[in-house]
């Protein structure tokens, strides 16, 4: 019998285009798959920023158009009443204490407060006690006088009792000094601003509440024009400071 001859198969240059055409369309879905998880709803993104807006400063969104609905926007009124009601009833009781604070060291310094060598005002930044250089030093010394130690004892008692930080300021008038110990106002306020904070840590006042500070002459209280002013810008100034209420911690709402 006569062999069968074989069919002549031709190639096909153009079969690549069919793997080609599934990988393109694979890649579509893909795409398409990626485009629909990344995809954000609009309405639901500016109620969530109205909310955070409201919430912390109390102020809508001003690149926001949508109107939220009426119980979210009381909710979220009712949570800012909340927290601005405690806000303020923190703030008022750190001003009874501080204020109770200032009474406490008012009555145990009364002697020297009327014979003109301390006062005690309470100002925003906290309580400044302005203790008189003249009763705490010798002139152009930074070593405490033994009658000192009363004073700063009856201080020490009553702060020792907070837990505000405490800035003890050294201030001097315009003289200017030059000994081998104290080249200049700079070290002797700052020399006299840690004689104090030593004496107040050994009488019970945590050091981790001091700081001492030197001012040199850089912050009189009157003009240094008369032996009287310069006397009153010689002086030490212990500051109680007030705690930042924007900082404290409130509670969390029920």
């Amino acid at each position: 019998m006569a062999r069968r001859k074989k069919r002549i198969e031709h190639s096909n240059p153009d079969r690549w285009l069919i793997s080609y055409a599934d990988f393109i369309t694979l890649l579509f879905a893909v795409f398409v798959v990626l485009y629909a998880i990344s995809s954000v709803n609009e309405a639901k993104y500016k109620i969530f920023s109205d909310s955070l807006s409201i919430a912390f400063t109390n102020q809508p969104s001003t690149s926001s158009t949508t109107i939220i609905p009426n119980k979210q926007e009381q909710l979220l009124k009712t949570l800012v009443d909340r927290r601005t009601a405690r806000l303020g009833e923190q703030q008022r009781k750190m001003q009874e204490r501080m204020k109770a604070v200032a009474d406490g060291l008012s009555q145990v310094m009364a002697t020297m407060i009327g014979q003109g060598m301390v006062s005690v005002n309470q100002t925003k930044r906290g309580i400044v006690i302005d203790i008189s250089a003249s009763s705490l030093f010798k002139p152009g010394e930074a070593v405490l006088q033994p009658a000192a130690a009363e004073v700063l004892n009856r201080v020490a008692i009553v702060l020792s009792r907070e837990d505000q930080p405490i800035e003890v300021e050294g201030h001097t008038d315009d003289v200017p000094i030059s000994t081998p110990l104290f080249p200049s106002n700079w070290e002797l306020s700052s020399a006299r601003a840690s004689s104090v904070v030593r004496m107040l840590i050994d009488h019970g006042v945590p050091p981790q509440r001091l700081s001492a500070v030197g001012m040199a002459s850089n912050q009189p209280v009157v003009a240094n024009d008369s032996p009287e002013h310069r006397a009153k810008n010689r002086r030490v100034s212990i500051t109680i400071l007030t705690p930042d209420t924007e900082h404290i911690i409130l509670p969390a709402t029920p």
